[in-house]
């Protein structure tokens, strides 16, 4: 080795150096400081939540402290702030009390109290619907609360529910009708189970295999096979709904199966399927791999529509409230994390990798971004694809259990509302918001369309009995 080479193999040159004689050459990331580009972009990802969004989070909690701390009366808060302004608000306190340090003092204080449990297993499917409670992992989200999590890859539902009756994992990413069903002893032991955040909405696709293309109209897809992950799933009622519209009986005049979504892709290509409804970045994949294309997102059946949650037992949630509650505050950090547009890129590349979903980063970012191939020759621009707006609405329950009951699930009368307040924490979920400093929406009960058809929680049992097609009707 001669001087000029030792000369320029010192400890500043990156790992990746080709030139460096005393080092393995390591592809590792585009600054060399990490081992892979996923670590480099978890690493960014974290540098961002750890400054200016975190400093911004605690110090409106200060100042909105300081202001109820100065004015208790909220009329009397009113009227002060209507008179003057914020800013004006703001500048009249800080002259006189020490707002910097507060916030400061906030910042610290934000620390969890003391966790009854430490170590935790989460179970997760590997899809994008999982997002949140994923990338708390790489990001350090669970470790910032004092948590030791293991996020565990899990083959299927039906694997995810027996773990949690079984209590092998604390918590886990649910399907969102699961823990209804669950709860009503639907398809296993009843034994309640709570709805802590929805982990993501959209983020669902109808897929056809590619030899399918001159059939865009439902009404030709009699005789068809199709797969959907999970009966109590978002997939499985919004399939029915949708072919039901078209004047098919999703019981008689096509099939659906239960099939993993890891092993979809897989039945679309050997010609067990026609298609499936079924999670990305599945849906995405097919297309990858030149396979199926995209007949229609679900969130053009129903924009904003629920799909996987995050959720946990009851008895857990009692018996472990403070450990509950910091992971309440790590999925909901995660969450204002992925929803917003600047992140998806690099969160595609902390959560594409072998320990959490193993796609290639491009489908992944397809997905996430919105920007994607339709598998018809198209690229599409549709920002809000997949989104991660966590608030468990309870209308949103109501919903699953008239489809429950519409479908035959559920027999006789629903008291939709006492079931939906049971296991949807909208209360809790609003609080934690709140303490985290982000915007919290009013109301528990918001109506929506799905297919054009206004849904009124109010009116559900009417709802659920005024379906042509149904096993009410049959």
């Amino acid at each position: 080795m001669s001087h000029d080479d030792r000369a320029d193999s010192d400890d500043s040159a990156p790992r990746w150096d080709p030139y460096d004689s005393e080092r393995p050459l390591m592809l590792s990331c585009r600054c060399g400081q990490h081992r892979s580009e996923a670590e480099h972009a978890a690493a960014t990802l974290r540098a961002r939540s750890e400054t200016a969004e975190f400093e911004a989070e605690s110090n409106a909690f200060v100042e909105a402290s300081l202001i109820k701390a100065l004015f208790p009366q909220d009329a009397l808060r009113r009227n002060f702030l209507r008179a003057v302004g914020r800013r004006t608000a703001m500048a009249a306190i800080g002259s006189v009390l020490p707002i910097a340090s507060l916030q400061a003092l906030a910042q610290e204080a934000g620390k969890p109290g003391t966790l009854e449990k430490k170590d935790l297993k989460i179970g997760f499917i590997p899809i994008t619907c999982a997002t949140p409670l994923i990338m708390a992992k790489p990001l350090g989200f669970y470790e910032k609360q004092g948590l030791n999590v293991e996020v565990v890859k899990t083959a299927g539902w039906a694997l995810i529910r027996d773990k949690m009756l079984n209590k092998e994992y604390d918590a886990t990413h649910f399907l969102s009708p699961m823990p209804l069903a669950i709860s009503l002893g639907l398809g296993s032991t009843a034994t309640p189970m709570k709805v802590a955040t929805i982990q993501n909405t959209n983020g669902q696709a109808i897929t056809l295999a590619a030899k399918h293309k001159d059939k865009r109209d439902p009404k030709a897809w009699k005789g068809f096979k199709f797969a959907v992950p999970f009966e109590y799933s978002m997939h499985n009622f919004l399939l029915r709904y949708y072919v039901a519209e078209a004047g098919l009986n999703p019981d008689t005049d096509i099939q659906i199966r239960v099939v993993p979504p890891p092993e979809m892709v897989a039945n679309l290509r050997a010609g067990n399927i026609d298609g499936f409804l079924g999670p990305d970045p599945f849906n995405q994949r097919a297309v990858f791999e030149e396979i199926g294309f995209i007949h229609l997102l679900t969130k053009d059946l129903w924009a904003g529509h629920p799909c996987c949650a995050f959720g946990t037992s009851s008895e857990f949630i009692k018996t472990n409230p403070n450990t509950f509650a910091a992971l309440y505050r790590a999925v909901l950090t995660a969450a204002a994390m992925a929803r917003k547009p600047d992140n998806r890129e690099l969160i595609a590349k902390v959560i594409s990798p072998t320990a959490y979903l193993n796609q290639p980063e491009t489908v992944v970012a397809q997905v996430l971004t919105g920007r994607f191939a339709d598998g018809l020759g198209g690229v599409k621009n549709v920002p809000d694809r997949a989104d991660f707006d966590p608030m468990p609405w309870q209308s949103m329950a109501v919903w699953m259990l008239t489809q429950m009951q519409r479908w035959g699930y559920i027999k006789g009368d629903v008291n939709y509302k006492q079931i939906a307040e049971q296991v949807f924490l909208l209360t809790d979920a609003k609080k934690m918001m709140k303490g985290l400093g982000m915007p919290v929406p009013e109301g528990a009960y918001p109506k929506f369309s799905v297919m054009g058809k206004v849904f009124d929680p109010e009116k559900a049992a009417a709802y659920s009995k005024s379906f042509a097609i149904s096993r009410m009707a049959s």
